[in-house]
């Protein structure tokens, strides 16, 4: 009614500055304001006018690539289960999970990546970048449909965070933060807390931080610091695996290998004259298809990287293996910027008894491969020491062991001491497997539905 009654106003203030210049009266300028006011007045309510499906309508933000970011995925999945239509905006760098793409209520709106200028100072390439991302982001939050909820990920907050709120602002949209970590500590890595632009993220996090409706948090000391340090009150959403982490069977392990065994020679069988369907950790018995594990097969262990130039896992042996120690199959999966240069660095070691491959999977193969995988190592290592690495929850979620980097190499010593007498579940690695079995969690769903969905509910739009 509003934009009805908006339209009335401008063409009846475009009727009388025509009459005006005719009659050559000197009341152009009052009228004409009250035109701008008018054209201002159509657009706000043009962009804040609702229809029947607005209050089912969520956007999920971010400023990444989406095949990469699989919390903000299961945010998706999770208002899509409860009949909301999401609409998730990010990079398409790699391939989302097959649950988001085959979801009808969740569509993917592509965002380009943008690189800034070729050439030039690092600040001003910079700075390029942040001002073209912001229209974008801008053009493309204005022109959507209106949302009942935006909700988005931090970091990256620049220049996502003021653009959002902005957009919100204009159109009545409820803001939501899900903080990961600070943006901030993360570029202090490179650049040094000291830094101007590092203080400048810090400031514009702070400040367009606390102007979000509802605020998420990974863990309850991110909740704390947040409370204490920002005077913003998040609700704590802990990172739980999703239903599709767990142990896989020993068919779908064989199957796993063997797909990789066609594109890797680590998984594929070695000095075994058999005719059943075999790879280095399974065989099918061609009788009557049943699958086994090798009694001698080396341990599988598996670590995530994102290539950037963390050390690589100091563990060999070369020498004083041992007799109860096994030889190691390590995957090491992910995508980077210095993927090639390690792995040409890989190439020259020339490890005894330790193979390594370092594949891309397909993200329906990765809970597969955890949950096949004997020993886990985690090399993330928090900006802000305030986050959970996603990556050790999903391992979690598997009953998969896990060795996390601190601020010391992982030493060798531990890995022997958990790996000794592999494949006997009766050493510290069974006991370890056995606990994360029997303590396991309730799952994804389970968690953000007693957590996020309250906080929907509580709001002035209903749920669907």
């Amino acid at each position: 009614m509003e934009y009805r009654g908006s339209l009335v106003i401008i063409s009846t203030c475009l009727v009388l500055l025509v009459s005006c210049f005719l009659a050559d009266l000197d009341v152009t300028l009052p009228v004409m304001y009250v035109t701008v006011a008018a054209v201002l007045w159509l657009c706000w309510g043009w962009l804040r006018r609702r229809d029947g499906g607005t209050h089912q309508r969520v956007c999920v933000l971010v400023l990444g690539d989406i095949g990469r970011s699989p919390r903000m995925q299961y945010h998706a999945l999770s208002l899509s289960k409860h009949g909301y239509q999401v609409t998730l905006v990010g990079f398409l760098g790699s391939r989302p999970h097959q649950g988001v793409l085959d979801r009808k209520k969740i569509q993917i709106v592509a965002i380009s990546e943008v690189k800034g200028l070729q050439a030039g100072p690092k600040l001003l390439t910079y700075a390029v970048k942040v001002v073209v991302q912001s229209l974008q982001l801008l053009r493309l939050l204005l022109t959507m449909k209106l949302q009942a909820h935006l909700l988005m990920q931090n970091p990256p907050g620049l220049p996502g965070i003021a653009v959002a709120w902005l957009v919100c602002a204009l159109r009545g949209t409820t803001f939501i933060i899900d903080w990961h970590n600070y943006g901030y500590t993360i570029m202090a890595l490179s650049l040094g807390a000291a830094h101007p632009v590092v203080r400048l993220a810090k400031w514009y996090e702070h400040l367009f931080g606390r102007l979000s409706t509802l605020n998420l948090c990974v863990t309850n000391a991110m909740k704390n610091d947040l409370q204490k340090n920002w005077g913003i009150e998040a609700t704590a959403l802990h990172d739980r695996p999703a239903s599709v982490f767990g142990k896989t069977s020993l068919n779908l392990q064989h199957e796993l290998f063997c797909r990789l065994a066609n594109t890797y020679p680590e998984f594929q069988t070695v000095g075994e004259e058999t005719k059943a369907e075999a790879t280095v950790f399974t065989v099918c018995s061609p009788n009557d298809g049943s699958v086994t594990l090798w009694r001698d097969r080396p341990a599988l262990l598996v670590s995530s990287t994102s290539w950037t130039g963390r050390t690589l896992l100091p563990y060999s042996f070369n020498q004083n293996r041992g007799s109860l120690l096994p030889s190691l199959v390590c995957v090491i999966t992910g995508k980077g910027p210095q993927k090639e240069h390690y792995r040409k660095l890989i190439d020259s070691l020339h490890l005894d008894h330790v193979n390594i491959c370092t594949p891309w999977l397909e993200a329906e193969d990765y809970p597969l491969l955890l949950g096949s995988s004997d020993l886990g190592v985690c090399l993330h290592k928090s900006s802000s020491g305030l986050d959970l690495p996603m990556k050790v929850v999903d391992m979690f979620g598997c009953c998969l062991p896990v060795c996390a980097i601190s601020f010391n190499s992982l030493k060798c010593s531990r890995f022997q001491s958990l790996l000794s007498g592999f494949p006997s579940l009766d050493g510290k690695l069974g006991a370890f497997r056995a606990k994360l079995c029997s303590s396991r969690d309730q799952c994804w769903d389970d968690n953000w539905d007693q957590t996020v969905l309250p906080l929907l509910r509580s709001l002035s739009l209903p749920e669907p």
